[in-house]
């Protein structure tokens, strides 16, 4: 990756002691800068870190740049504070672009947040839900009666997506994972892999004896009756990764553990 000479590097980390202590070492050896007039974001943290640091900054458009230093590190790169600038340098890209979710309450309250992972609905009560599935104005299933359902991009079909029984979508394929969580009716519906310009609108068929909430990454809504998701094409961010340790190989590869 092309960087200015000296490069502008904005560092951000989780509040947690072992990346707080890493901000501080990466400041002194390579300076600080404000993420607005920076060439790249370094995020130190886990892939929770990560995702609430592309919310902040999506708008900037910068190319992002993690180290694992937290729990869960599936976007990020491993930690090595020397050769930071060789590594951004020979860094390779991969574009993610978040979901689009809208999503009406019982209150009648829109709430529209992107989810760079996935947008999840889930029963809120020991009463599981009941859904309407419909695909571009076009009712696919009358009643779905489940624990919940999400949509998930390629980068998110690794998380909760696969602990669902969804598929791993390659990045760059064009298409979202709909994956249903726990369906008791129809039980051997098991999901369906769409195109990414898809709209998927889910509507709750029971919302005061079976209400449920969605989240979209991090942003939660409780109460919701009806709930719109697709693929947007603005705020896409570019994640950074080392040559032997991109996304791409890593979504491979964990369609092969055993």
């Amino acid at each position: 990756m092309k960087l200015s000479d000296p490069p502008n590097i904005a560092f951000v980390a989780s509040p947690v002691t072992g990346a707080q202590d890493a901000l501080q070492a990466l400041i002194s050896a390579y300076g600080q800068c404000p993420p607005e007039s920076a060439d790249v974001i370094c995020v130190l943290g886990g892939d929770g870190f990560m995702l609430s640091t592309l919310h902040r900054f999506a708008s900037l458009s910068l190319p992002v740049f993690g180290m694992k230093l937290g729990t869960v590190g599936f976007l990020m790169n491993h930690y090595r504070p020397e050769g930071l600038l060789e590594r951004l340098r020979s860094a390779e890209c991969s574009t993610l672009k978040p979901l689009e979710m809208e999503a009406l309450t019982e209150a009648g309250m829109r709430y529209r947040f992107l989810a760079y992972n996935e947008v999840s609905l889930l029963r809120q009560t020991r009463q599981a839900a009941q859904l309407e599935v419909s695909l571009n104005g076009q009712v696919r299933l009358e009643e779905l009666v489940c624990d919940g359902i999400l949509v998930a991009t390629p980068a998110g079909s690794t998380a909760y997506n696969f602990s669902a029984m969804g598929p791993i979508l390659p990045l760059g394929s064009a298409v979202i994972a709909l994956t249903p969580i726990a369906p008791f009716r129809p039980r051997r519906w098991r999901g369906a892999i769409l195109r990414a310009d898809t709209l998927v609108r889910l509507r709750v068929l029971d919302p005061y004896k079976r209400p449920v909430s969605v989240t979209a990454d991090s942003h939660e809504v409780r109460d919701v009756i009806e709930v719109s998701i697709r693929e947007g094409n603005e705020n896409t961010v570019r994640l950074l990764f080392d040559p032997e340790h991109n996304l791409d190989d890593r979504i491979l590869n964990e369609q092969f553990v055993t």
